[in-house]
């Protein structure tokens, strides 16, 4: 049996921040645990093809940790890079248990504590920070026939390098951020390449830039990487105005991707199959200046919703009219369980309450992040956290500021546990899905992956970014019951 005061269950951007404050509060007797044989989550387990990050590098990383980048718009390497220099400069690396995949995790009425069950053993903590993040539940659809496809089959979640893909034909199924990255990054080497579409997203160009030597000096020094990234936050966090408050700049931003799809897209066929039907910004915005010419190839078809996979067979996909594609890959871009599947294993409560039957109908927590009946859990990017418009690590560090208020709390008036009160959840959350129909995400006319089955848009936060941070900012010891 393994004790500690602190357990986080993931060891990507958002468990690494929240081992970083513990150590800063003065909190080392804490570990990380995750379900892989590698530490730092989303940027070391995406390898595919093209993939990058779509915010701006100096923005998308932690406060604490600058960096000097080499590029805007980093790419997986050095996304990854970056991860291991987080790790070692914060000596994370052996506060770290791997392959240690939580099976459930059971609140002790008595002893006030969490026992967190996993293939490592039992461990036992007083405070448990869920950070496994909403990208970490690959979504795989099935098809009639699909077991009997003889070629060869992975989710770009865990993209298979042993695979040489060129010169073979290959279907891409999805068309979503990953899928955008993928398509142009193989295309050029493929046989024939085949992408499944359900529905077309907006598409915008990417100003990514190369930084000089000189640049990267810069970003070397504080007070100019903090400059840098706070004028890029400010100049994203606008963007919230046309997902929110004004119709007129939703419109403009709509008629820049429209002139964007005409510039680059010169047959009128294929520019009908990528011109979405619902307004801008319902579903994510890919950012991208590579993926429409490489659509437009003479080796890549577009396959639309009508023309979609009735079933597959031996050897490839048998299209809705019945057409059949001899293929040698399938590559699901399928997404992730994102909104319904936050935390994916069972987890009891107090007095037995189970957390999947609080979120039957649809995920909800007080500031994303804490739920009554459940004293002591917190959730990293939990419900309603996701921010469309700037850098999701901005929301986490927010975060940050309500659990470790809580935890110190505790500490310094010789307490327990900490819970919030079902008042105070229900208050909150019935603002947040009020200020939510205000938004193109519940109004623009699409289903996305921001939506739980129940039609709720659980995945996004529908305000700017330093709104969250103010609600984050200090515990309401009123909203709490503290024992």
């Amino acid at each position: 049996m393994h004790t500690f005061e602190v357990l986080i269950i993931g060891s990507g951007f958002g468990g690494q921040c929240a081992a970083v404050n513990l150590l800063k509060a003065g909190i080392t007797d804490f570990r990380l645990l995750e379900r892989r044989d590698f530490f730092g989550g989303t940027w070391c387990q995406n390898t595919y093809p093209g993939a990058a990050v779509d915010v701006p590098s100096p923005l998308y990383s932690l406060s604490f940790a600058p960096y000097r980048w080499t590029q805007m718009f980093a790419e997986q390497a050095e996304l990854h890079r970056y991860t291991r220099h987080v790790v070692e400069h914060f000596g994370l690396r052996e506060r770290v248990e791997l392959q240690a995949n939580v099976e459930r995790v059971q609140w002790d009425n008595v002893g006030k504590r969490w026992a967190v069950h996993s293939t490592k053993g039992t461990f036992h903590a007083q405070f448990l920070i869920n950070a496994t993040g909403p990208l970490s539940q690959p979504v795989v659809p099935h098809f009639p026939g699909q077991e009997r496809f003889l070629g060869k089959t992975f989710h770009t979640n865990n993209w298979d390098h042993s695979y040489d893909y060129r010169q073979k034909r290959v279907a891409i199924v999805g068309s979503g951020a990953s899928a955008a990255q993928v398509i142009p990054a193989i295309a050029p080497e493929v046989e024939h390449l085949h992408v499944f579409q359900r529905t077309p997203h907006w598409v915008l160009p990417r100003a990514d830039r190369t930084f000089g030597r000189f640049q990267r000096w810069l970003l070397g020094l504080t007070p100019a990487y903090k400059l840098l990234r706070w004028m890029i936050y400010w100049q994203f966090e606008t963007r919230v105005i046309a997902f929110k408050y004004s119709k007129p700049a939703v419109r403009m931003v709509q008629h820049q991707a429209l002139r964007f799809i005409k510039r680059q897209v010169a047959d009128a066929e294929l520019r009908r199959k990528l011109t979405p039907d619902y307004t801008i910004g319902c579903k994510r915005i890919i950012l991208s200046s590579t993926l429409y010419p490489a659509l437009a190839r003479q080796n890549v078809s577009l396959h639309s919703r009508e023309q979609g996979i009735r079933e597959i067979d031996e050897t490839g996909i048998v299209m809705q009219d019945g057409q059949h594609i001899d293929l040698d890959l399938i590559v699901w871009s399928t997404g992730y369980d994102a909104t319904d599947g936050v935390i994916s294993y069972p987890v009891s409560g107090k007095n037995g309450t189970q957390l999947r039957d609080v979120w039957a109908h649809y995920p909800r927590a007080y500031l994303g992040t804490s739920l009554p009946d459940f004293p002591n859990l917190f959730i990293v990017t939990g419900p309603n956290t996701g921010i469309g418009h700037t850098s999701a690590l901005f929301i986490i560090e927010s975060q940050m500021n309500y659990i470790l208020d809580c935890i110190g709390t505790l500490k310094a008036q010789g307490l327990r546990s900490i819970e919030v009160r079902p008042e105070a959840e229900r208050t909150y959350t019935e603002m947040i899905h009020r200020e939510m129909e205000r938004t193109v995400w519940k109004s623009g006319g699409c289903h996305s992956w921001y939506q739980s089955k129940s039609g709720h848009v659980v995945a996004m936060f529908p305000g700017f970014s330093f709104s969250f941070y103010r609600l984050t900012r200090a515990l309401k010891p009123a909203d709490h019951i503290l024992s």
